[in-house]
């Protein structure tokens, strides 16, 4: 295990370090004002607000898949785990914790950061490793200071805010000049298939869980029957992971986000660019297959992303 130091904590709008309070159950400036309170060992500088259907994916489904894990990892920030022994490390939007725990078993310094009460079922995951910590905090505002990090990644995360490229560059911030950042965002479909989500969108963000939940579950119905889980899903986003669990969870996360924006690769990679990034690279889908490449290109996969990864020079 490294024995480097996680970034020290600040006040994510005057920059002044934290500390704990002397009984533990908060984070205090230098006179003793409360930034944020502790609970389960974890400091929560903002409560779930606008995305508290994440708190009830990640604590609701169990979808870590060890080996799976380590091979969407390696597709989607293009960095392998075994390369990861003694450096820092931010997971920005962390979500249930299945890439906090891979980047932390590899040896990692990490620190793992989400908007939703997730952090407490990713703390769990990880608890018995003592080099991650983590953060209930805005990607937008988090506690660190600038250039922190050797390496950030943010998977099927920013996509998720009002604004997904203020928390790009918020989070980009925090990557250390000749570190790395790597990124996976929902990719534009076709202008119909773009109609046909925002209309279906407009009705499933304002059903109530006790419906949308069993809706979830018929898409993974839906995702588990051949040739349909390859032709209306194209049409209809559900998922056709071989995992049922994973196919609900999938779904929902689909389904019941209040803000789910879509970006194309010229997109991010200019983002990329203003931030102060060279060796940027479009990284291909973890699928292969002639027709599914095909598809992909021709941007016809609702739920396939755009995936960059670069390195921060200045």
């Amino acid at each position: 295990m490294t024995t480097a130091q996680h970034p020290r904590l600040q006040h994510p709008d005057t920059g002044i370090p934290l500390q704990p309070s002397l009984d533990g159950s908060a984070l205090v400036d230098s006179d003793g004002t409360v930034a944020a309170p502790v609970s389960n060992n974890i400091p929560r500088f903002v409560t779930d607000q606008h995305l508290e259907s994440f708190g009830f994916q990640w604590t609701r489904f169990n979808v870590a898949h060890k080996d799976e894990d380590n091979a969407t990892f390696l597709a989607k920030t293009g960095v392998s785990p075994d390369s990861l022994q003694g450096i820092s490390v931010l997971d920005a939007g962390c979500g249930g914790g299945r890439y906090t725990l891979l980047c932390g078993s590899a040896g990692a310094l990490v620190t793992a950061t989400d908007h939703s009460r997730a952090v407490d079922k990713a703390a769990e995951l990880c608890r018995h490793l003592p080099n991650t910590r983590f953060l209930q905090a805005d990607l937008k505002q988090l506690p660190l200071p600038d250039h922190s990090f050797d390496f950030v990644f943010s998977i099927g995360v920013m996509h998720h805010d009002a604004s997904t490229q203020a928390v790009f560059h918020a989070v980009a911030r925090l990557v250390r000049p000749g570190g790395r950042l790597s990124v996976w965002l929902y990719r534009r479909n076709q202008w119909w298939q773009e109609i046909i989500n925002s209309t279906l969108r407009a009705v499933t963000t304002r059903l109530p869980t006790s419906v949308l939940l069993p809706l979830c579950h018929l898409g993974a119905v839906l995702g588990g029957t051949p040739v349909i889980n390859r032709t209306l899903n194209k049409i209809v986003c559900f998922s056709a992971h071989p995992c049922y669990e994973n196919r609900v969870c999938d779904t929902w996360d689909w389904w019941a986000p209040q803000y789910q924006h879509h970006h194309t690769a010229a997109e991010l990679a200019h983002w990329f660019t203003a931030a102060g990034f060279i060796d940027i690279q479009e990284l291909p889908p973890e699928k292969t297959g002639t027709w599914y490449l095909r598809l992909w290109k021709w941007n016809l996969l609702p739920g396939s992303g755009v995936n960059i990864t670069g390195i921060r020079c200045s």
